[in-house]
């Protein structure tokens, strides 16, 4: 059940066009945004964890980059116009083949696309009834990848109602799939992106149960981004996990690049073995080779109060073809 399938799939990109938003969402008006030179960047943070990667291999990178709040009610830390370019850097340099980014408003999609290059589309649009809104898009390489199919849907009781809540969630949360064939080996795989609730244990394990039954539905190899706002292996995730579906990335990796930060460290120094609550998670049939939380800074700062996180993997060699 979904309520944002495109009728034609070649060529699409989000429609972020101006909508109106509730008085308890309306966004903060645009500031300018300050680019930085990269030449002037110290060596140790013009390093890549992972980077552009060959195929058949997959950069997967899930990442909140923090909604542009209000100048006036922001600290100087969480002013876009001060993260905007750090996030950019950071996402040119890695170049992932995938991204499921969270909380994404319509100008900073269209910032994202344009640091990653012309190359790159998404898919997804915002949470609220009329597509506005905090977004959670799905970004690929148009090079590696083909785009067979995507779709949006409430993560409520009603799927195919937009902007619809249940189970004590604050605001509507969602989840973007999108179907692709990796081009060169021709295997199928779905990828996944949510931002479940920060406050309702309830509404995150039903939405981790609505998860794992629109994974099982589609019988393909999954990979899974998003912000849980919970502990990767806390209770109310449980159900991502049930009839071994899906792996936490981490822990089945042949190596991490880097160390095991806790993923939301709201523009402080991050703490080693924190909690993760942001992740990828795939299909066993997914070999995972690397894993990475990115604790870079630029110039001095942080591009979100969270940190990506990456994933490299090799599609299965006997996953569904076209």
């Amino acid at each position: 059940m979904s309520w944002a399938t495109p009728a034609a799939v070649a060529g699409h990109q989000s429609d972020f066009s101006s909508r109106r938003y509730p008085r308890f969402q309306r966004e903060s008006p645009q500031e300018e945004v300050s680019e930085i030179d990269s030449n002037n960047l110290p060596a140790d943070a013009r390093k890549m964890l992972i980077g552009p990667v060959s195929e058949p291999a997959i950069h997967v990178m899930s990442w909140n980059i923090r909604r542009r709040m209000p100048h006036l009610l922001s600290r100087p830390a969480d002013r876009w116009n001060r993260r905007a370019p750090r996030l950019r850097m950071l996402l040119q340099e890695e170049k992932p083949t995938l991204l499921g980014a969270q909380e994404v408003l319509p100008d900073q999609l269209r910032y994202i696309r344009e640091s990653l290059g012309e190359n790159y589309r998404s898919v997804g649009k915002g949470r609220d009834r009329n597509g506005g809104d905090e977004a959670c898009p799905i970004f690929y390489d148009t090079r590696r990848l083909e785009l067979l199919d995507w779709a949006q849907q409430a993560l409520s009781k009603q799927p195919d109602t937009p902007g619809s809540v249940s189970w004590g969630s604050v605001f509507p949360r969602i989840l973007v799939w999108a179907s692709f064939r990796e081009r060169a080996t021709s295997s199928r795989f779905l990828m996944l992106n949510t931002h479940l609730d920060h406050l309702s244990r309830r509404s995150r394990a039903h939405s981790a149960l609505a998860i794992h039954q629109i994974i099982s539905t589609h019988g393909v190899p999954s990979v899974l981004s998003g912000d849980f706002n919970d502990s990767l292996h806390s209770a109310s995730l449980r159900g991502l996990y049930s009839t071994g579906l899906l792996a936490d990335t981490w822990q089945v990796a042949q190596s991490h690049a880097s160390e095991e930060w806790g993923t939301f460290p709201n523009y402080r120094a991050p703490r080693r073995g924190g909690r993760r609550i942001d992740g990828i998670l795939a299909s066993p049939a997914f070999k995972v080779q690397s894993t990475a939380i990115n604790s870079r800074q630029y110039h001095g700062g942080w591009a979100s109060d969270h940190l990506p996180v990456h994933a490299l993997i090799l599609p299965p060699e006997n996953g569904a073809r076209t």
